[in-house]
């Protein structure tokens, strides 16, 4: 008898083709660019850019310095998300049981119940290295910051090329933050499948959903785009 079903494979195929498809989508199409983090990380260029123009620059490192903390938060709670996801396995027949009795739970093996605790697992690491990447990112831009050189030279080539640098870095760490994130929201789907491999289908696209819509059709984008 095989480990998965084949509902089992359908659900954990949708999943991974939600992830990566959307993921591409943001970051790699045209239709991507005209979406929330796509029109931040423009800012982002023309937030450098404008430090160039400021001899005092403590509103910028009071920025940055939120910037650290919020993705330092992010990669503590990933930390406590494994701890938690794996102290499951300690339950793991209590939990079977409990799930099973679930109006749409389905009964389901005590490897298999495994087997998705560790995939849940391995999606916070992901997260927390994503997040721990983008806060040393975050250190590097603060020291990108500190070498800014000063408003007399605003028109220097060296002085744009390093506020474009400056730029570029604080881009990526916002890109490696969001993919952190992603992977938040995609593990929130990802709980469905210890109920049904039907509800794992349902917890995606809504999680996709909620994503898509956030990006393209929320008032924060509407505001980014208002003449």
């Amino acid at each position: 008898m095989s480990l998965f079903t084949l509902p089992d494979l359908l659900a954990l195929g949708f999943f991974v083709i939600c992830w990566l498809g959307y993921a591409i989508l943001m970051e790699w199409t045209a239709y991507g660019h005209s979406g929330l983090n796509a029109r931040m990380h423009v800012h982002r260029d023309g937030w450098m850019q404008q430090m160039l123009h400021r001899d005092m620059r403590m509103v910028d490192a009071q920025i940055m310095a939120s910037l650290q903390n919020g993705t330092a938060f992010f990669a503590s709670t990933s930390l406590i998300a494994i701890g938690g996801t794996l102290a499951l396995l300690r339950s793991t027949d209590d939990l079977i049981t409990i799930v099973a009795a679930l109006p749409f739970g389905v009964p389901t093996s005590r490897v298999l119940w495994e087997i998705k605790t560790i995939g849940l697992a391995v999606i916070f690491v992901y997260a927390f290295f994503k997040f721990a990447w983008a806060y040393r990112l975050y250190n590097y831009v603060a020291i990108m910051i500190g070498a800014m050189p000063p408003s007399t030279e605003k028109d220097l080539p060296e002085a744009k090329r390093h506020a474009r640098q400056t730029g570029k870095l604080c881009e990526s760490a916002g890109r490696h933050f969001n993919r952190g994130q992603r992977a938040f929201f995609f593990a929130l789907g990802y709980l469905g499948w210890f109920v049904s491999p039907w509800l794992l289908f349902a917890t995606t696209a809504a999680v996709v959903a909620v994503m898509w819509s956030r990006q393209f059709v929320s008032d924060a984008n509407a505001a980014m785009t208002a003449e």
